[in-house]
């Protein structure tokens, strides 16, 4: 058997309910909810039972993500299930760092509800969409991106997948041109045009809230969202760079399976990531955590190798 890797989602993947299965059936993941809502309260009882609204604002969606996905952890742990790397789609980027031990799990909250802070404050300031583009090559993407001043490729989901953020003045236009070549859009659940320049100033304020924290070292291999490998050199610049620059998902997910690591669990609510990892690479096994029947599933299978 090869090895595990965790991976945890970013905005998109919330929902009104998450996290609540868990924490009646785990201990662990009751246990880290109850110390994370502590620290902003309110959170847990909007991941319960939150309006899709108020899900969708971004100083909402990181907090409550974040929370649900290091309840898993704790869940997966409590059942005796280590990764041996870790990954997260942009503001999972911050649970796989708690996650790892780089950060405490109660640093990592801080840390992510200070990001969604900065973040919804440059959404109201510059209004911005994200389109997921399907049909079209990635090349194609970003030729048809550079037609306009205001509209950045941004996430690289999967081969053939792009992201793209742009103004609410130039995303029309771009839907039409994408339609014209064959492709077609979907509009993603969040709040702005995140990792591209509209963010910028995000970016730099969260560099001085990094400098309030320090940063362990961990056994456990984390990957880069900015460069799509593993950590090396300034936790802290990667993290502010993260806010303003594109997810190299494709990339974070090839160099794992080239690490070794042949099954991936989705770390929280959804499947996003693991549909993802398929057609990355259909070799691989993945599965989520959901629920205690999926912790049982998970560990019967890892322990079955």
């Amino acid at each position: 058997m090869g090895k595990i890797a965790f991976v945890f989602a970013g905005q998109g993947a919330q929902a009104a309910g998450m996290g609540k299965a868990l924490y009646e059936a785990s201990p662990a993941a009751k246990d880290m909810s109850d110390r994370l809502d502590a620290l902003r309260p309110g959170t847990l009882e909007m991941c319960f039972s939150g309006s899709d609204d108020d899900l969708k604002r971004t100083e909402n969606t990181q907090p409550c993500l974040y929370l649900t996905e290091m309840a898993a952890a704790a869940a997966l742990a409590e059942a005796g299930v280590k990764p041996s790397a870790v990954a997260g789609f942009s503001l999972g980027e911050i649970s796989a760092l708690a996650c790892s031990g780089i950060v405490s799990a109660e640093d990592g909250f801080r840390l992510v509800t200070k990001r969604a802070e900065l973040m919804q404050l440059e959404s109201d300031r510059h209004p911005a969409v994200m389109d997921a583009v399907l049909k079209l090559s990635d090349e194609k993407v970003e030729e048809l991106a550079s037609l306009f001043s205001e509209v950045y490729p941004v996430n690289y989901y999967s081969p053939g997948q792009v992201v793209v953020s742009a103004s609410e003045g130039s995303i029309a236009a771009f839907e039409e041109k994408v339609k014209e070549e064959g492709g077609r859009t979907i509009r993603l659940k969040v709040s702005g045009g995140f990792h591209s320049p509209f963010m910028h100033d995000a970016a730099a304020a969260f560099t001085e809230e990094l400098g309030k924290h320090t940063f362990a070292s961990s056994s456990v291999s984390i990957y880069s969202n900015v460069t799509g490998s593993t950590y090396e050199g300034d936790i802290p610049s990667l993290l502010s760079r993260q806010i303003e620059s594109p997810v190299r998902w494709v990339t974070i997910v090839r160099n794992m399976i080239a690490a070794g690591i042949d099954t991936f669990i989705e770390v929280g609510p959804g499947t996003t990531l693991a549909g993802l990892i398929k057609r990355i690479d259909g070799s691989v096994r993945t599965f989520n955590v959901s629920d205690a029947a999926s912790i049982a599933e998970i560990v019967s299978e890892v322990s079955n190798g």
